[in-house]
This record gives structure tokens, sequence and C-alpha cells, in this order.
């Protein structure tokens, strides 16, 4: 190989890169943590990273995942679970009393 082309022997590696641009999933990953966490200062340099359009398609995309993934570990619905962890009633179907007219 020519000299020209041969990495110096005593070099280190180069650092890593920064990023260009954030992972919208991170930023959301890390705000949804540090909001439950209640931390402040971190949920705020996560919700920076990325514009609040953004943050919030994140946001609610990890929560749509974590309903699903809920429901199937409690074998039931997501709707169930959601209500369940806002401290909701169930919501039953409603049903017409006996004899009474079919309308709302």
């Amino acid at each position: 190989m020519p000299a020209a082309r041969r990495a110096p022997e005593s070099t280190t590696p180069a650092p890593p890169r920064p990023r260009q641009g954030h992972n919208l999933f991170e930023a959301a990953a890390d705000y949804v943590a540090a909001c439950a966490e209640d931390d402040a200062a971190r949920a705020e340099e996560a919700a920076g990273r990325v514009s609040p359009g953004m943050l919030s398609f994140g946001v609610n995309e990890l929560a749509c995942r974590a309903l699903l993934t809920l429901a199937r570990e409690r074998d039931t619905t997501p709707t169930a679970v959601a209500r369940s962890l806002l401290g909701l009633r169930d919501e039953q179907p409603r049903r017409p009393a006996a004899g009474a007219p079919d309308t709302p």
C-alpha cells in the first residue's frame, strides 16, 4: 500500500461525529420519561430537540404503542387500558331499558 494511503500508526480513533439532527422518537421517549420522573429540566431539553409538532407526533406514537403492548399483556382492549391508566370508569355499552324506546 502506498505511504500516502496508510494510516499513521500512532493515531487515535476519531471521536464520533455529532448527529446532524435529532430523532423525533428519541426526543419523545426522553420527554415522556422525564415527565414521568418529574424532571422538568430534562423534559425541556428533550422538547427543544425537535419542533412541537414533531414532538406531539412522537408522544402520540409512543402512547399508541404503549397502549397496544399493555393491552396485549393484560388481555384486554387499548380503550380499557387507556381508561384505567387515566382513572376513568369502564365504559359499558348502553342498552335501552326494557320497554323503553330506542331513541337516545
